[in-house]
């Protein structure tokens, strides 16, 4: 009887120590196929990763030597034209992008007053066949009471709001919308930049630039201006940022030279945050005022200043393209001449000019040039800048 007990213990046993060994077994062949399954989707995924990476440097490398080979054959005259974006002649329309290599043109009212959609399609076409490197096509379109297309003939489906009526109705989902619904316009007809967001700061009602902001302070406009350069950059419509170094409550330069006397601390601590969070968001550009900042330079209107873009590049650390305001604003045309104006805004350190003086400008840059009191690595920085900006937008093809 003890015998048998004790076999059939074993017996038991054994059977237990067997099933407790194979389920031990399959448990580590489960985990190790987990382990593996971990390792190989994290590798699979790293692989992904370091694919796009690798995809990501072979498209900047080939965007870097498409640029570079093409301003290897361009001529001097080429290179400062593309420094140009033109308010569009009266007349000569196309011949002043041939004779002038001009880099852009810039629509006004008169350009598209009484204009239909299939009219402006064809003007802005007409321009393109004709220029040998594609022109970056721009048009004020911050919405409200700056808007050139709404002054067209059906050009626009509604009217484009000002930022500050679109966001107190639908706060920033709004402006994304906005955004979105205009960026589609404007693709329609082949313009590539709105120049917007405005990146001021204003607070009083009765200032000049008031009703073009969104009437908030800096943090709320800063989210703004993120928001607004994230959806752009997603629409492929170029950014610009306006007016450096913020416009603040002061009054308008279109008609009068205009000193700003707000100290630096203030600015920096204000009015500079806007434009911080557009550059961290990717901006494409950044327009400068005309506005006399005598914190920053007591002499020189900005969009004329070197130690304003020199803050600009250096303290902001923006490498995109800079332009000047439009320089037959009286802030500038009451300070300096028109042919001096462009070339002391390409040495302070500006990359695009907003001019309707080309014809006069043009010359005198080159003049300068060949004096020495402009430098062809100068502009050769600056002609990387906008045609690197044009290759962003999808204007230069293979």
């Amino acid at each position: 009887m003890i015998l048998k007990a004790v076999t059939i213990l074993l017996f038991i046993f054994g059977i237990s120590f067997s099933i407790m060994w194979f389920v031990n077994k399959n448990n580590n062949v489960t985990q190790t196929k987990t382990t593996e399954g971990t390792k190989s989707s994290s590798s699979n995924k790293a692989k992904k990763t370091e694919t796009t990476q690798n995809s990501q440097e072979v498209s900047l490398e080939n965007q870097e030597r498409k640029i570079q080979d093409l301003m290897a054959t361009m001529s001097l005259e080429e290179k400062v034209g593309q420094l140009f974006l033109a308010r569009v002649p009266i007349e000569a329309q196309q011949e002043s992008i041939q004779n002038y290599h001009l880099g852009g043109y810039l629509l006004f009212g008169r350009d598209v007053e009484g204009m239909t959609p299939a009219n402006l399609r064809e003007k802005i076409v007409s321009y393109q066949e004709v220029s040998e490197i594609p022109l970056f096509i721009a048009s004020d379109e911050e919405g409200g009471t700056v808007s050139r297309l709404n002054s067209g003939n059906g050009l626009v489906p509604e009217m484009f709001n000002s930022p500050m009526v679109v966001y107190q109705e639908a706060g920033l989902s709004g402006i994304r919308s906005d955004i979105q619904k205009k960026s589609e316009v404007l693709r329609s007809y082949g313009i590539q930049g709105g120049l917007f967001p405005d990146a001021d700061v204003a607070t009083d009602p009765e200032a000049f630039i008031y009703d073009r902001t969104l009437g908030v302070d800096a943090e709320k406009t800063s989210e703004y201006v993120k928001a607004s350069v994230e959806e752009l950059k997603k629409q492929r419509i170029a950014s610009t940022l306006k007016h450096f170094p913020g416009y603040g409550d002061n009054r308008d330069s279109h008609v009068e030279i205009v000193y700003d006397t707000r100290d630096l601390e203030t600015l920096r601590s204000n009015d500079f945050l806007p434009f911080k969070a557009g550059i961290a968001a990717g901006a494409d550009s950044i327009m400068v005022s005309h506005n006399i900042v005598t914190s920053i330079d007591e002499t020189m209107p900005a969009s004329i200043s070197q130690p304003v873009h020199d803050l600009l590049r250096n303290e902001l650390g923006f490498k995109g393209v800079i332009m000047t305001d439009d320089m037959d604003m009286a802030g500038l045309a009451d300070f300096i001449s028109q042919e001096e104006a462009g070339l002391a805004a390409l040495k302070a350190g500006n990359d695009l000019i907003l001019s309707s003086s080309y014809q006069d400008q043009i010359p005198y840059i080159l003049q300068g040039i060949e004096q020495g009191s402009y430098s062809e690595e100068a502009l050769n920085q600056s002609v990387y800048r906008v045609l690197k900006m044009k290759s962003d937008l999808g204007l230069l093809k293979e």
